[in-house]
């Protein structure tokens, strides 16, 4: 029995507090659906709300991925349909999912214990410590798509890794290695698959047993310059993102996919 009735998420509470929460799409590598979209902030703002949760987990189910981003597969029907109304639900569905997640006062740890792709990555690196999988790969790839990484990747990765190699991966989409992605600083351990989600749990039940007021306030501290950040950025970049939905580049990016060939991007228009 989950502990949180939603459909896309599984959850679990300990005994000391420690909610293990689990991108629970499995046969998709955890990819997100519109639908799934729609739990995630409910979600963030229910941790956020129960004083019983101390701290969480955020972890995918399954053997294959901790979450690959947006479902290709929902962007097709979109192509024919589009958006309706320069897609305000981008705006508002998206602004409140990051919105929620930073709202959480509890500790979050992840445990990326298979490949972080796109949103999948931001949700995790938008947590407060992050273990990763030995054999796991993390990238932004929404450039591959020909859209924005509007959601909060735009703002993670040059914080993250700094201003030149943070553009870089944001440009190119290509994927990092769990090897790399300690290198650089974006995760803070990196460990055997099998252990990924025991060594988080681990330290989210230090968290969960610490000073409660004293540790929910060093984080509320800790991300007031990254809160400051998204809210000076992130308007802009999703209402850029909603632009490039519409894009030549970013039907030829579907239909390739989809077609299972390397897509062929055009000039695209003039800045």
């Amino acid at each position: 029995m989950t502990y949180y009735p939603f459909t896309y998420f599984r959850s679990s509470l300990d005994d000391d507090g420690v909610l293990t929460v689990a991108f629970d799409r499995p046969d998709r590598r955890n990819a997100i659906t519109p639908e799934m979209h729609e739990e995630i902030a409910p979600l963030f703002s229910r941790i956020a709300r129960d004083r019983a949760v101390r701290a969480v987990v955020l972890t995918g189910s399954g053997t294959k991925a901790f979450c690959v981003g947006a479902d290709f597969a929902g962007m097709e029907e979109k192509l024919e349909t589009g958006h309706g109304d320069g897609n305000p639900g981008l705006m508002i569905g998206s602004m409140q999912v990051v919105q929620a997640q930073l709202h959480i006062p509890q500790p979050m740890v992840a445990a990326i214990n298979g490949d972080a792709l796109g949103l999948g990555a931001t949700l995790g690196l938008f947590c407060d410590s992050v273990f990763m999988a030995d054999d796991a790969r993390i990238g932004d790839p929404h450039v591959k798509a020909g859209i924005v990484a509007g959601d909060g990747g735009a703002i993670l990765w040059p914080l993250l890794l700094g201003l030149h190699r943070g553009k870089e991966f944001l440009l190119t989409g290509d994927m990092m290695t769990a090897a790399d992605a300690y290198e650089f600083g974006l995760v803070n351990h990196v460990v055997p698959r099998a252990d990924v989600v025991a060594k988080a749990t681990e330290l989210a039940r230090r968290f969960a047993t610490g000073a409660r007021v004293a540790i929910e306030f060093n984080k509320r501290l800790a991300n007031a310059a990254l809160v400051d950040r998204v809210n000076r950025v992130l308007d802009a970049s999703l209402a850029m993102e909603a632009i490039t939905f519409e894009t030549a580049d970013h039907r030829e990016a579907v239909h390739a996919f989809l077609g299972k060939r390397e897509p062929v991007f055009g000039k695209g228009a003039e800045a």
